[in-house]
């Protein structure tokens, strides 16, 4: 809410600094008038864990027991090499974000200097050639994050609803490139037909559920991999491909964990 940001206090200098802000990214932008402007504030305050050490540590675990879970379905391995990296590249994240809800992974996060929009001020055309910095996490992104891990945790989901759940996920033939795509859009229909089965028993009552579950779990892949891997893991590996290193946990790493 704009009314109560940190833009429109009695500090001067803030307002100020604000205005400066405020112009240059209209300016970057065409121009584009006053009343078409959103108040950013919430979302230039860029967020780090809190304890590091700690969540990468459980992030990290979480990882390495998601690529374990899917190295070891009889059905990925038949996949060609291919398609298993497709999948794989593609649900990740929503894979990942299951484990930290099915662990009970809980994190806080604080904030962070976020100096780069006064230095492209300061620096001006200087910054257009230099290569686009990093993207940090921010608070909003953070906080959409957690609001998914909580409407998973209000699901009390069990170990067999999230198993199937996952392979519905994984399975996922509509990402482009696939080359057994009809063998996939069966494995997913198989996995969706068991999580029901399963889910019959358990919550007879609930009838519901089941269209509950994967609706929620589709809101899985709004989460932005950058995000993700900002957060958790580029405090461990530093510049390094994320993506490589699923690969090589998938491919070549047996019982190996991430350290920070």
């Amino acid at each position: 809410d704009c009314e109560r940001c940190q833009c429109h206090r009695e500090d001067k200098r803030t307002a100020i600094l604000y205005t400066l802000l405020s112009q240059n990214l209209n300016h970057s932008r065409g121009g584009r008038s006053p009343a078409h402007q959103r108040c950013l504030c919430h979302q230039r305050r860029t967020v780090c864990l809190r304890t590091p050490h700690i969540t990468c540590q459980a992030a990290s675990n979480v990882l390495v027991k998601t690529i374990s879970f899917v190295k070891n379905l009889p059905s990925f391995q038949l996949l060609p090499r291919e398609d298993q990296l497709l999948l794989l590249n593609s649900c990740w994240v929503p894979l990942f974000l299951l484990g930290l809800a099915q662990e009970m992974v809980t994190f806080e996060v604080m904030e962070t200097p976020a100096p780069s929009m006064l230095k492209k001020i300061l620096l001006d055309g200087q910054s257009k050639r230099q290569e686009p910095e990093r993207t940090q996490p921010t608070l909003a992104a953070v906080q959409r994050l957690q609001c998914c891990l909580n409407t998973f945790w209000s699901l009390d989901l069990s170990p067999k609803e999230y198993a199937y759940l996952k392979g519905a996920i994984l399975f996922n033939p509509d990402v482009p490139g696939l080359r057994a795509s009809t063998y996939i859009k069966g494995l997913q229909r198989e996995a969706q037909r068991v999580l029901q089965e399963v889910l019959q028993p358990l919550h007879p009552e609930d009838q519901g559920r089941f269209a509950h579950i994967l609706l929620i779990s589709s809101t899985l892949k709004s989460i932005p991999p950058a995000l993700i891997t900002d957060l958790f893991f580029r405090p461990v590996i530093g510049n390094a491909d994320i993506i490589e290193l699923i690969a090589e946990m998938l491919y070549e790493i047996t019982g190996r964990q991430m350290a920070p």
